[in-house]
């Protein structure tokens, strides 16, 4: 559990240092003054200044900001206010006394950062691989850039007590490799071969699905089982895998680019498919259930990290990050309140108007989206809490 919580913490903290590097590197690059820049969350643990700039370690080591000189017109800098009128001292480094296209560089930059890091830890990932890599599909859907192969495997959700199966050491949600030393392609073909050797030992190879490790199991299907049991006395159902092959150099070239691009398409597309299904059967329980908070994505890597093959496990874990930082890239830069993209909307609203979004309003929008976003971050903790301890 402690190196589960170490290991999420270090990847979280990464991706989002790089994030908050990004807005730092082109702050000051545009003249804007950075009066903090802090790994995790205050309360501060020990700060060193350098270049005008504090730079901090904190107590909560969940990613970590940084304080821009004006960010907000009324904070983060030495303002003061006098007869009505904003006085500010070194106003040209103030962050509000940019252009607005300067504003807006300052913003997209840690969205750009999360990309470009994405794309480094995806050329990792595939190139450790050997250029080839799998994704569970929940649809039929067409990648981009790669040879695709779409196949079907067959994974054991349940285990009758005292069936065949469990007498010879099946278990649930593990994943069927062969029969007799044939491929399994589908529950159909599966099926087909247990009746047929009903009364003769057959032997199954198998694999768990957490840490890939590969089992053999001779057990004899029963010719007259009980009622609603089957022959070995296990549930079953197909799972679809995309299995992506870069062959040419133009697709290993830019496959660190096509494939998470591949990646935040496809889940987009699943999560339309997800909200349809809730309007059409009125209950957010298909949406909610496909959404996961920290503590879901901690689960995530402790899952990864009981995989015994170590070349697995790095490939797990570069994987979840390398999904994490494209998809910390994309929300962050939708028009969301409280985020980059909600920044960035009244920034471009300025840029094409010429004109300043009220301040009381866009703070006032920022506040509200931020309490609704810490708001479903609680329901989705409390939500991913349950699921460790309800079946």
């Amino acid at each position: 559990m402690l190196l589960t919580i170490l290991v999420f913490l270090l990847i979280l903290s990464i991706l989002v240092l790089v994030h908050e590097a990004g807005h730092l590197f082109v702050a000051k690059k545009l003249g804007i003054k950075v009066e903090e820049f802090g790994f995790g969350f205050p309360p501060r643990i020990f700060g060193f200044k350098k270049g005008g700039t504090i730079y901090s370690i904190n107590w909560l080591p969940i990613g970590g900001f940084v304080k821009l000189y004006g960010e907000d017109e009324a904070g983060g800098g030495k303002i003061m206010i006098k007869n009505k009128r904003l006085m500010i001292k070194n106003k040209h480094r103030a962050f509000f006394a940019k252009s607005a296209w300067q504003r807006a560089s300052v913003i997209v930059a840690g969205v750009i950062m999360n990309a470009i890091l994405a794309a480094v830890i995806f050329y990792i990932f595939l190139g450790i691989s050997g250029f080839k890599t799998d994704l569970p599909l929940l649809s039929d859907y067409k990648f981009f850039g790669v040879n695709q192969t779409n196949i079907q495997e067959i994974i054991i959700s349940s285990v009758v007590k005292n069936s065949p199966a469990e007498r010879q050491g099946l278990k649930p949600m593990t994943k069927v490799v062969t029969v007799n030393g044939k491929k399994i392609t589908g529950s159909k073909d599966f099926i087909n071969i247990v009746n047929k050797n009903r009364g003769r030992e057959i032997e199954i190879t198998w694999s768990t699905l957490k840490t890939q490790d590969i089992h053999k199991t001779k057990v004899i299907p029963r010719i007259f089982p009980p009622k609603n049991e089957g022959a070995l006395g296990i549930g079953l159902f197909s799972l679809s895998s995309a299995v992506f092959n870069y062959v040419t150099p133009v697709q290993k070239i830019f496959s660190g680019i096509t494939y998470p691009i591949n990646l935040m398409v496809y889940n987009l597309s699943v999560i339309a498919k997800l909200v349809k299904v809730s309007l059409e059967n009125r209950t957010t329980e298909p949406l909610s259930q496909s959404i996961s908070g920290p503590v879901g994505i901690a689960s995530i890597t402790e899952g990864i990290l009981e995989i015994q093959n170590l070349k697995e496990k790095i490939l797990g874990l570069l994987n979840l990050a390398g999904i994490l930082s494209i998809s910390l890239a994309f929300f962050n830069v939708l028009p969301i309140p409280a985020l980059d993209g909600g920044r960035l909307f009244f920034i471009l609203i300025e840029a094409i108007t010429g004109k300043k979004v009220n301040q009381k309003i866009e703070s006032t929008t920022h506040a509200i989206g931020m309490i609704i976003l810490l708001t479903l971050m609680a329901l989705i903790t409390f939500k991913d809490i349950a699921k460790l301890f309800i079946k």
